[in-house]
């Protein structure tokens, strides 16, 4: 179980990174929506207190954790029975392991007995906030030891991680990004619902539902909070998608390009969806995408000779070649095109055979000098240089940001912008889905 739990997703940060998503950085509220099963009727999303409870990775292998809080807190075993540490304040106190076991140290020497765990941090008043590796969360936190290091989860309502979810996907925003806002809320409360039950006593398997990276959905805790991206989660509150009464795996990303994609124009072997169709994202009133107002909507790439190079490898590796060795590149070529315009496959041919990548692995594949995966495959080549009989630099021109599946995130901004609410934006990138209560 431990093994499992540290090598399901190694070690895990709570930065600001999609996911899901490859999210613009940066709000007019919709009409009421339909409650589940219906496709008429009033609603406004409450839940009267009831929420489910999320576990959310924030660490997979910590060393030793650090935590604090902003008033009284303190640290029990799991069960609650055995008070191990209260705290009054901005105080640190670090859970180390030794094997199996956990004790809580802290700077003046002081230090529990070594106990299994988990260890649970828990907020003793209602003003105060834990604090863990410098960022302040809701709920509690709950540290495990595994074979790898210290499993660090957070655990809260769903409703709560929200906050410290949209602001990261979506940004701040101004206030006529309003229906964008709760579109995201209720897109994100989808996607979380989809992985956190609503039995709280069906403990999840590895010890958390998701984790705070671009894995899952991008968190970071409440320092990003911001009181409009939360009045559009407390409006939305308890929403989601529906398809057929079913919940929606709702997918989403930066910018499209002007048309989003099918599930199987950007990944292999999934399943399509009713809900996930390619659709236009043209503004009728200027004739150009929604999204055009992304800073990365348009775009260029530059590949000199020894990146083509490591792009070669790369693609190798990924296959599995057993001599990922690069070769001389001659020519890159885009063989074939989704029915949005995406590039089905991207030949690479060298001196030593032609190496194929397809769908989305192509934007893993053509990294940049720090890295950075490719910003879509909606693109073309647009300039090649030559010396020696092969390629020494390529230039490609591109469109859109991220995977190009479900909804656009810089195009809801701009149909908000334009006056459109949150249910006609949901149902413009997932057609046929109604808003409606989870539970």
């Amino acid at each position: 179980m431990r093994a499992l739990i540290a090598g399901a997703f190694g070690t895990l940060v709570a930065a600001a990174a999609f996911t899901v998503a490859c999210a613009p950085r940066g709000g007019t509220t919709g009409p009421p929506a339909v409650r589940a099963g219906s496709t008429t009727g009033e609603a406004h999303g409450r839940l009267g207190g009831r929420d489910r409870m999320a576990r959310i990775a924030l660490a997979g292998k910590a060393l030793r954790a650090s935590v604090s809080a902003t008033g009284r807190w303190r640290i029990d075993e799991q069960s609650g029975r055995t008070k191990l540490v209260t705290g009054q304040g901005a105080e640190n106190w670090r859970i180390e392991q030794n094997g199996g076991l956990l004790r809580v140290a802290g700077d003046n020497g002081d230090a529990t007995p070594w106990r299994e765990g988990p260890f649970v941090a828990r907020a003793s008043d209602g003003g105060s906030t834990l604090r863990y590796e410098n960022r302040r969360y809701r709920g509690e936190l709950w540290f495990t030891p595994t074979d790898s290091g210290i499993l660090v989860v957070n655990r809260l309502p769903v409703e709560d991680y929200l906050r410290g979810v949209v602001p990261i996907e979506l940004g701040t925003r101004q206030p006529g990004d309003r229906a964008a806002l709760e579109a995201q809320a209720i897109a994100a409360r989808s996607y979380a619902y989809i992985r956190v039950p609503s039995d709280v006593s069906v403990e999840p398997r590895l010890g958390w539902h998701m984790v705070a990276t671009v894995q899952n959905q991008v968190y970071a805790g409440m320092d990003v909070e911001a009181p409009i991206v939360n009045e559009a989660i407390d409006h939305t509150a308890g929403l989601v998608l529906r398809y057929d009464g079913l919940l929606v795996d709702a997918p989403y990303y930066s910018s499209c390009g002007g048309r989003t994609a099918a599930p199987r124009e950007s990944w292999r072997d999934v399943r399509e969806e009713p809900y996930l169709q390619s659709v236009d994202d043209t503004d009728p009133r200027t004739g150009r995408p929604y999204c055009d107002i992304s800073p990365r909507n348009h775009w260029t790439a530059e590949f000199d000779e020894g990146q083509l190079a490591e792009t070669v490898r790369r693609a190798l590796v990924a296959a599995g070649a057993r001599d990922p060795r690069p070769g001389v590149v001659t020519e890159m070529r885009v063989e074939g095109r989704t029915a949005s315009g995406r590039a089905t496959a991207l030949v690479l041919r060298t001196d030593r055979g032609d190496v194929t990548v397809r769908h989305n692995q192509i934007r893993n594949v053509l990294r940049d000098a720090r890295g950075a995966i490719l910003s879509s495959t909606y693109f073309s080549v647009d300039r090649e240089s030559r010396a020696r009989g092969h390629l020494s630099g390529v230039t490609l021109r591109g469109h859109g940001n991220g995977h190009g599946v479900g909804m656009c995130q810089w195009g809801a901004i701009g149909r908000s912008r334009a006056g459109i609410d949150a249910r006609t934006i949901l149902r413009h990138y997932y057609p046929g889905t109604v808003v409606g209560f989870a539970d």
